[in-house]
């Protein structure tokens, strides 16, 4: 049976408070994956991503333009980020969330959820890199994402939201090839 995108989310949502709840604020300066971004940079763009998705899955419109520095908000940077990330659960587990067209590109609706999906999980596994730690990103959420980003990559690619493939061996683990298709080396370290 397919899961929900708010199942998937919730479940990727789960690990990835547990990843910024670890972050110790000395490591926000820290690299990550994402050459673009520092830790601190990463977070405040992975909020924007769940506030903006909330938007998305209510059917508004969303604005990606500036992103707020929420960590710089205060010490509660950590509760905020969870509660966020509990409201992006809660606007896709409403009837029809799933249904139809939603954004600016008008993209079907569950398209938009694999999209926040797959940031949830991926940026997840960048900030635990980053700060030392290693993820295995749920397996049904693994699944969801990567047949997902086998449409998406392309097109993700060309408007340059992902990096150029990195390239991983054809027998490597599920998780390693998917890293690789979204431009990561999944044997990074800090």
């Amino acid at each position: 049976m397919t899961k929900s995108i708010s199942e998937l989310l919730d479940t990727a949502g789960g690990q990835a408070v547990a990843v910024v709840r670890g972050i110790e604020d000395e490591q926000l300066g820290g690299r990550t994956p994402c050459s673009e971004y520092d830790v601190r940079a990463l977070v405040n763009h992975l909020t924007q991503v769940i506030v903006q998705f909330q938007a998305l899955g209510a059917k508004r419109d969303a604005d990606f333009t500036q992103t707020p520095d929420e960590v710089g908000r205060g010490a509660d940077w950590r509760e905020r980020f969870e509660q966020e990330t509990r409201r992006l659960v809660e606007v896709w587990a409403e009837p029809g969330a799933e249904e139809g067209t939603t954004g600016a590109m008008h993209f079907p609706a569950r398209t938009v959820g694999h999209m926040v999906l797959g940031d949830l999980a991926v940026h997840a596994w960048d900030l635990a890199r980053a700060t030392g730690r290693d993820l295995v990103i749920d397996p049904a959420v693994l699944a969801e994402v990567t047949a997902a980003y086998e449409g998406l990559a392309p097109t993700a690619r060309q408007a340059g939201v992902l990096g150029e493939p990195v390239e991983v061996p054809a027998d490597a683990p599920e998780q390693d090839r998917l890293l690789g298709t979204l431009g990561r080396d999944p044997h990074w370290r800090p």
